[in-house]
C-alpha cells in the first residue's frame, strides 16, 4: 500500500522501490482498499530486499519494526527513516473488521508517510 501511495502522489519526483525482508504476494484486501480510493496496486509485486543491496539510494524507509531490525546497511549514504505501521495482514476478526484494519493502515500511511515525504520534498500545499 505504501508503494502505491508514493507512486500515486510523488512519482514525478522520486523513483519508488519496494521490498520486504520476507516478501509475500500482495494481499487482495490491500488491493481492494486501495482501489476504494482510486489507486490500483494490482500490478505491483513483492521484491526481496536483497535485490537492492548494491543500488544507491537517497532515502530508505522502513515501515514495520521487523524490517527495521533486519534492514541491512546500504552501501550508499541513504538517509534511513523508520515509521512503524501495523501489518494489516495480521488482523483477526470478521472480513469486514479485517478490511477496517486495512483501511486504517491505508489512511495512516497517507497521514504519516505521504505527509512526511511531501514535507521532505517541499510539497506542502
Amino acid at each position: 500500500m505504501a508503494e502505491g501511495w508514493v507512486r500515486s502522489e510523488l512519482s514525478r519526483l522520486v523513483d519508488v522501490y519496494s521490498a520486504g525482508t520476507e516478501p509475500k504476494e500482495i494481499d487482495n484486501r490491500a488491493i481492494e482498499v486501495m482501489a476504494e480510493i482510486g489507486i490500483d496496486i494490482s500490478g505491483q509485486s513483492a521484491s526481496n530486499l536483497n535485490e537492492y543491496l548494491n543500488k544507491e539510494f537517497d532515502l530508505v524507509i522502513t515501515l514495520c519494526d521487523e524490517a527495521r531490525g533486519s534492514c541491512p546497511v546500504f552501501p550508499s549514504q541513504a538517509e534511513v527513516i523508520h515509521m512503524g505501521f501495523r501489518d494489516p495482514a495480521d488482523a483477526i476478526g470478521s472480513e469486514e473488521e479485517v478490511l477496517g484494519v486495512f483501511r486504517e493502515v491505508r489512511d495512516s500511511l497517507n497521514r504519516r508517510l505521504i505527509t512526511r515525504l511531501r514535507e521532505k520534498y517541499s510539497l506542502i500545499n
